[in-house]
């Protein structure tokens, strides 16, 4: 009697448990695809789990068991996808207004590695850890921790499970493709019933759609109470990476590619506001294309008095493509295994790939080079007063410690 009671007991539990995993793996690949990949499939085949990050420990603590046990069940077990090697397309080419606004270069580079690549991400790395770790520098969040940071403000953190990968996308610092290399790695996007393989192959469309990455603001809609903690997991074992720019570069090149060409959603959201307050316009045209036909646009002096003004914020959070990155991907929170540049884009995306164990089977996209460089800097910044370009800076300041920028001293002194 005794023993037929537990038989039926674990039938039951056995049958929940198993009823539990199928929704928690229907859900993690998204039902809209109907493309059900499981870590069951994956178990017992592929090479074994890349190293998540250097010099990364593998401690084991009290909660081991429930590491494991999440890894294991909700989506933490890692592939190498058997990319095929194929070359990279060429982007088409952009329109010629286009080109001369953004800046663009489609001229393939060698990624030509420096033996002292490892040293400067050491360094990088402990620039930034020492600042946050520095009492002399002071910005907003810097001392909450990562349980205080709202599921909201963790929506660019995009995680890949199949290759322990976690990358913090950046506006306006080639996030467009790195989001594609995210896509291939993951598998998240089918064409025609199979993942993409070649990341210029995604429709930029489909590449800034966010259903098509897992992101961490996600896990609590899919793992309730226990998303933290798989957050937390993923975060020790993942590697992690991001990548930045020169701060004031990067406002620059967000002005104009929102700004300098037609784009009615920005026009509508922020230039026209813009506009009204800061250059006493009352009667304007209701869509871009109108507006830049009768020469109204807004100026750089506009944007920068638009981001200085104090009651931008109390209306609604900085806009993602000028919002300072350390509010973007928390560095003070977040231990990041690898920080890379625009400055240094080709370099380091090589060195990215190895350590991620795919640049065998995938390689960077041929992306443009935005020319927007520093050392335009002084002739953006060659009409703008001298007060507001200090503010700016104070404004963005940390994004300049904590990532080794020098400070702009030439546009910060009579």
């Amino acid at each position: 009697m005794t023993k037929a009671r537990l038989f039926r007991l674990w039938l039951v539990l056995g049958s929940a448990f198993m009823i539990l995993l199928i929704i928690v793996y229907w859900d993690s690949a998204g039902a809209a695809h109907f493309y059900l990949h499981t870590s069951f499939s994956r178990l017992h085949a592929g090479p074994p789990l890349p190293t998540p990050g250097p010099d990364r420990d593998r401690e084991l603590t009290a909660d081991s068991d429930v590491d494991e046990f999440l890894d294991k069940f909700l989506g933490a077990s890692v592939k190498q996808n058997d990319l095929p090697r194929k070359e990279t397309e060429q982007p088409p080419a952009l329109g010629s207004m286009e080109e001369s606004v953004r800046g663009y270069d489609w001229s393939p580079r060698d990624a030509r590695r420096s033996p002292d690549q490892g040293r400067q991400q050491a360094e990088r790395r402990s620039v930034l850890r020492g600042f946050c770790a520095n009492s002399s520098l002071a910005f907003p969040t810097k001392e909450r921790a990562f349980d205080d940071i709202p599921n909201s403000e963790l929506s660019h953190l995009i995680v890949d499970d199949r290759h322990g990968a976690i990358y913090c996308y950046v506006p306006k610092v080639a996030c467009t493709n790195w989001k594609r290399v995210m896509i291939v790695l993951s598998g998240s996007l089918l064409h025609r019933g199979a993942p993409y393989r070649d990341p210029l192959r995604i429709p930029r469309e489909h590449v800034h759609n966010a259903s098509a990455h897992l992101t961490f603001n996600k896990f609590w809609r899919r793992y309730g109470k226990l998303s933290r903690h798989l957050m937390k997991v993923k975060l020790k074992k993942y590697t992690k990476f991001l990548f930045v720019r020169d701060p004031f570069v990067r406002l620059i090149s967000a002005f104009r590619s929102k700004f300098e060409l037609e784009n009615e959603e920005f026009y509508r959201k922020f230039a026209v506001p813009m506009l009204r307050l800061y250059a006493n316009h009352t009667s304007l045209p209701a869509s871009a294309r109108e507006a830049f036909r009768a020469g109204l646009k807004v100026s750089f002096a506009n944007f920068i008095q638009y981001l200085l003004d104090p009651h931008t914020e109390k209306l609604a959070p900085f806009n993602e493509h000028w919002r300072q990155v350390y509010r973007l991907c928390h560095p003070c929170q977040i231990d990041y295994d690898f920080v890379g540049k625009l400055e240094t884009l080709d370099e380091d995306a090589a060195q990215l790939l190895q350590l991620l164990q795919v640049d065998r089977h995938l390689r960077f996209p041929p992306s443009y080079r935005n020319r927007t460089a520093s050392s335009w800097e002084e002739d953006w910044f060659a009409k703008i007063p001298l007060a507001w370009r200090q503010q700016l800076y104070k404004l963005y300041e940390a994004d300049f410690v904590l990532f080794g920028y020098p400070k702009p001293e030439n546009l910060l002194r009579d």
